[in-house]
């Protein structure tokens, strides 16, 4: 028995594929006699005819390994693919580097280390790019003698205690 009509006509019916129609097998000599649309209209009221659920794919694995790399798994160099510029945008970069920059600025300024004609070369030379780091800022900030008192020891003396912890271990 050919039931390729009424599938056809099912699907129009119920709105979706002709391979999502289910068909009852113990009715389908009741199928079979039904010719018009009001017809399977009838039979799916009765449940003879019904509209099988679509098949999703299961976001559960996704899930997993979505937290696993929120703890910082599977990101090792073998897992990467693309340049450092495509994971992290180049602006990205910039903004985080361009704001450590005038926030060292700024620190040194309210702190009195920098004039204000100094401050503002310096950060007109940060906004275009002449600093590579803080380090280097600092470096030219020293050999330029920009600075109206000499800045706190403290990242040398946090560098010497490492050096000595090193040498401990």
């Amino acid at each position: 028995m050919d039931l390729k009509s009424q599938r056809k006509m099912a699907a129009r019916v119920l709105k979706c594929g002709e391979t999502r129609i289910w068909f009852d097998p113990a009715r389908l000599q009741d199928i079979s006699d039904a010719i018009t649309a009001a017809d399977i209209r009838r039979l799916v009221k009765d449940g003879v005819i019904k509209k099988l659920q679509k098949k999703g794919v299961s976001k559960v694995r996704t899930r997993r390994v979505k937290a696993q790399k929120a703890k910082g798994r599977r990101k090792g160099h073998g897992s990467r693919k693309g340049k450092a510029t495509a994971r992290r945008g180049k602006k990205v970069t910039w903004m985080n580097q361009i704001r450590a920059l005038r926030k060292m600025l700024k620190e040194l300024k309210q702190g009195g280390y920098l004039s204000n004609a100094n401050y503002r070369n310096l950060y007109r030379k940060a906004g275009g790019g002449f600093f590579r780091s803080k380090a280097h800022m600092r470096l030219y900030i020293e050999q330029h003698k920009m600075l109206e008192k000499p800045l706190p020891e403290h990242s040398e003396k946090k560098s010497e205690k490492q050096k000595e912890e090193n040498k401990k271990e």
